[in-house]
């Protein structure tokens, strides 16, 4: 197998007919942050004196944590790794999944090759997006594959980002380009949009093409709402959108706008509480 063995993704070192299940090591942790609390509400929701505690560290990039309450562990993507780790209350940090994302022999040419979101359904299997492969799968329980959307109108999708899944079963998922190794310019791009796409019954539908990146996805706890933000250093928003009967999407606002905020990075995964309150990974 050929896959790089250098940290940066512009300067990799090649190496041929080797096996590589891992890149470099993750360091332990952990260490400790304060939480900065700018407005009292706050208080109603982190507990005075909570810490921010880091659980591992080592990596080169991280995305799509999900807790898996059967198993008591938390999963996690490092897309530049290609690898999807497991890490334990106990402290315990193991690779969950290698070639996560991506099994192509021109991997060097990618930045973040690997898994992008991971969530799981209501059967408790792990679905992924796949920034290499161009896809989203459902991790089986037998240890099988099943791909859940490739294409869509019959273009390969870009590069598949963050996801949720309704209540219903149905899955939305946003497809920017930015697994691609030339994201909007990149020759592999078919599609001439960034899409929010929904699927059900085997089907994959797309709801909406207004942002340019869309990013971080969420429902409101009754599901009448959905939210996704933009990574768009010129438009740093938030979006809500009413959900339909159908599952599609209408009357798009801009429920939150942080474009004054200064910084290159933009807005990326987004979650949301029992309560309401909506959280997001901000620039």
């Amino acid at each position: 197998m050929n896959g790089p063995i250098s940290a940066s993704p512009n300067n990799f070192i090649w190496i041929k007919s080797a096996t590589l299940d891992f890149y470099r090591p993750p360091e332990p942790g952990p260490g400790v942050g304060e939480v900065v609390r700018l407005d009292r509400a706050l208080d109603d929701i982190v507990a005075a004196g909570a810490r921010v505690e880091k659980l591992a560290g080592g990596f080169l990039f991280t995305e799509g944590p999900v807790w898996v309450r059967d198993g008591g562990y938390l999963l996690f993507s490092d897309p530049n790794d290609n690898r999807i780790y497991r890490w334990t209350p106990d402290g315990d940090l193991s690779v969950y999944r290698t070639k996560s994302g991506y099994t192509g022999p021109d991997i060097a040419e990618y930045g973040q090759p690997g898994s992008n979101g991971l969530t799981l359904d209501r059967d408790g299997r792990l679905t992924i997006n796949e920034h290499g492969n161009r896809r989203v799968t459902r991790l089986e329980k037998n240890g099988q594959l099943t791909v859940l959307a490739d294409r869509y109108d019959g273009k390969r999708l870009n590069s598949p980002n963050d996801l949720v899944y309704k209540s219903d079963g149905a899955l939305y998922f946003t497809d920017p380009p930015f697994g691609l190794p030339k994201f909007f310019d990149d020759p592999r791009k078919e599609l001439p949009y960034s899409g929010v796409f929904r699927v059900a019954g085997g089907t994959v539908q797309l709801l909406t093409t207004d942002l340019l990146g869309p990013n971080g996805l969420a429902f409101s706890p009754d599901e009448k709402y959905f939210y996704v933000d933009d990574w768009d250093v010129k438009k740093k928003v938030v979006m809500r959108y009413r959900v339909e009967r159908d599952g599609t999407l209408s009357h798009g606002e801009v429920f939150f706008d942080m474009t004054s905020e200064p910084g290159e990075q933009a807005l990326d995964g987004m979650k949301v509480d029992r309560k309401g309150n909506l959280y997001v990974s901000g620039p």
